[in-house]
């Protein structure tokens, strides 16, 4: 894990930034902040969300939702707003000031001395604030437009932003901002140092047409590509590699969770998705294009059974999407890959996450159920479990796992449904039609029910289920 993720890392320490906004003179007003990236250096160029400079604006926040509002410079906002951008000491240019000498700051904040020996500073050290101006605000119509799409109309009544005031002192007019806010971005041009100025100068190198312009220029604008609208029906996108397209959609009449397609008229997802057998379900996949199939459940196990399994047979087959191979073994440690409609469902379209085959839990020689470390979400229920390696499908995402006392979930604690318990079942009813060797999942040992935590027939749907 550490050679996969090391380079990343590094490339987020060396591109990562903190952008605060403040009022000359008014430190009793607070100050605004947000995480930016640097985009380049000589000059010192850093793009961030425009959230920010909302109560900074000269005609306030009506100004990003004028029509034909693209971009806004840097003079929109009132002289009293003073920028500064903090980096560690990993983004420090070669002639920074960590390789100087220069004192830091510490985060989190250095402890106090202690008995012993002399103590080091605890934390990353962070270059000191820097001294910014705004450039240009810009807008990103496709940003707002997938918002929209995701939290527009009853589904904006489930959400709200988050702030770290209590509920009765954030103003309707303040969320009003921040929704307003919503699809811009900001581009900064951090000040040199005198004394690095001249080495500015020298190695401007492709960033020297940009750092000649000044704030609240239009020459900057012309340089962006023109502002292009998402339509509203966007179809549903393509997840990626090329066995993720098995994943599906699967809405059984208010509930809706994941699917994956074994057979061209076959799906497999989780008895909480289809729970009653003749039940009619919608299928939606995304390959070749967004399009949809009714199908009906032939098969779901009792809740007594340890395997959360429903399986759906479809009206017609479904035309370009890739069949993925069944595993027969598995390999503790392995990449593996999650695919799902978590969260939103159509409205993001399928997503993959990835992480480790962590265990196989067997009763037996038989593996009886998988865990990984994927991050699973609700609406992960019934997709598919993937080895990132060779593509093969290893299970059916079943549940993660939920804290009942504090409510708190665990994304990447979760379980699956080992593929090698259905395939026998499988195999006998797309040869037969028979659904013996599926029935045969309501019969599971003692061992297996142990291993699911199900022991005993429930009341209520576990509480881990997604």
């Amino acid at each position: 894990m550490a050679r996969q993720w090391g380079p990343s890392m590094r490339a987020a320490e060396k591109a990562g930034c903190v952008v605060s906004a403040s009022r000359a003179g008014q430190a009793e007003a607070g100050s605004w902040s947000c995480s930016g990236v640097i985009l380049s250096r000589c000059p010192d160029l850093v793009l961030c969300h425009g959230g920010i400079f909302t109560p900074f604006l000269r005609a306030g926040s009506a100004a990003l939702t004028a029509a034909g509002a693209s971009f806004l410079p840097g003079d929109s906002c009132g002289d009293d707003l003073r920028l500064h951008v903090q980096w560690g000491p990993a983004a420090a240019s070669p002639a920074g000031r960590a390789e100087r000498g220069r004192p830091g700051l510490c985060t989190p904040q250095c402890a106090g001395p202690e008995p012993g020996p002399p103590a080091r500073p605890r934390g990353r050290l962070l270059e000191p604030p820097r001294p910014a101006e705004l450039l240009l605000l810009l807008s990103c119509p496709a940003f707002r437009a997938h918002f929209a799409r995701l939290f527009g109309g009853e589904a904006a009544e489930q959400w709200s932003f988050a702030s770290a005031a209590p509920d009765d002192e954030v103003s309707e007019e303040e969320d009003e901002d921040q929704l307003r806010a919503l699809g811009w971005f900001a581009l900064l041009r951090v000040r040199p140092d005198p004394e690095e100025e001249e080495a500015a100068a020298a190695g401007a190198g492709g960033g020297a047409a940009l750092g000649r312009l000044g704030p609240g220029t239009h020459a900057l604008a012309a340089l962006l590509p023109p502002e292009v609208g998402a339509p509203w029906g966007l179809p549903l996108r393509d997840p990626g590699p090329p066995w993720a397209a098995a994943a599906v959609l699967v809405e059984c009449g208010t509930v809706w969770g994941s699917g994956v397609a074994v057979a061209p008229r076959l799906v497999v997802t989780c008895r909480h998705v289809a729970p009653r057998e003749a039940a009619r379900v919608l299928v939606r996949y995304t390959s070749p294009k967004s399009a949809t199939i009714w199908g009906r459940v032939v098969f779901a196990t009792q809740e007594t059974s340890p395997y959360d399994i429903a399986v759906v047979s479809l009206d017609e087959d479904l035309h370009g999407v890739p069949l993925p191979v069944l595993a027969e073994r598995f390999h503790e440690g392995e990449a593996v890959s999650v695919v799902g409609f978590g969260v939103f469902g159509q409205a993001c379209g399928p997503s993959v996450t990835s992480g480790i085959l962590s265990a196989v839990v067997r009763v037996g020689d038989t593996p009886a159920m998988l865990q990984t470390t994927c991050a699973v979400h609700a609406g992960s229920s019934g997709g598919p479990l993937f080895s990132s390696r060779t593509g093969d499908l290893l299970g059916i995402v079943a549940s993660n796992t939920r804290d009942n006392d504090t409510g708190a979930t665990y994304p990447h604690l979760n379980f699956s449904v080992p593929i090698t318990v259905l395939q026998p079942g499988l195999r006998w009813y797309r040869q037969t039609g028979d659904l013996g060797g599926l029935r045969e999942l309501d019969s599971a040992t003692e061992p297996e029910k142990v291993v699911w935590r199900l022991q005993r027939p429930l009341t209520e749907a576990p509480r881990s289920k997604l």
